[in-house]
C-alpha cells in the first residue's frame, strides 16, 4: 500500500495541527495504522496507532491527552490531530501501515511507510 502524508507545517507552541495520511489500498480497513516521528539526530519513534476497524487506539505517553488518532475507512485516510504542541514535538512525522495487529505495529512490524511530513513547533 502507498501512503502519503500531508498537513505538516510551522506552528507556535500551544497550537494545533492535523496530519492526514491517504492510503492507496482497497483493503485499507484491514491495516492497522499508526504514526511515528523522527526528530533531528534521533531515531524514529512510535507515536500512536489504531486498529483496522478503529475500535482500538494506543498512544505513547509523550503524546497521551494531546494527540488523537482517527481514521475514515471510506476515504482510506488516517489522521493525527495534534493539540497543545510543544517544541519537543518537532520532527518528521511518518504514517505507517501494518497487516499485523496494532500491537505489532507499535513494535515495528510495518508493511508500508509514508515519506513523512515536517512538523516544526516554535517556542
Amino acid at each position: 500500500v502507498e501512503l502519503r502524508e500531508s498537513g505538516g507545517g510551522l506552528v507556535q507552541a500551544g497550537g494545533s495541527l492535523r496530519l492526514s495520511c491517504a492510503a492507496s489500498a482497497r483493503t485499507f480497513s484491514t491495516f492497522a495504522m499508526g504514526w511515528f516521528r523522527q526528530a533531528p539526530g534521533k531515531e524514529r519513534v512510535y507515536v500512536a496507532a489504531m486498529s483496522g476497524s478503529g475500535d482500538r487506539t494506543h498512544y505513547d505517553d509523550s503524546v497521551k491527552g494531546r494527540f488523537t488518532i482517527s481514521r475514515d475507512n471510506a476515504e482510506n485516510t488516517v489522521y493525527l490531530q495534534m493539540n497543545n504542541l510543544k517544541p519537543d514535538d518537532t520532527a518528521v512525522y511518518y504514517c505507517a501501515g501494518s497487516t499485523s495487529s496494532l500491537w505489532s505495529l507499535r513494535t515495528g512490524t510495518i508493511s508500508s511507510w509514508g515519506r513523512g511530513t515536517q512538523v516544526t513547533v516554535s517556542s
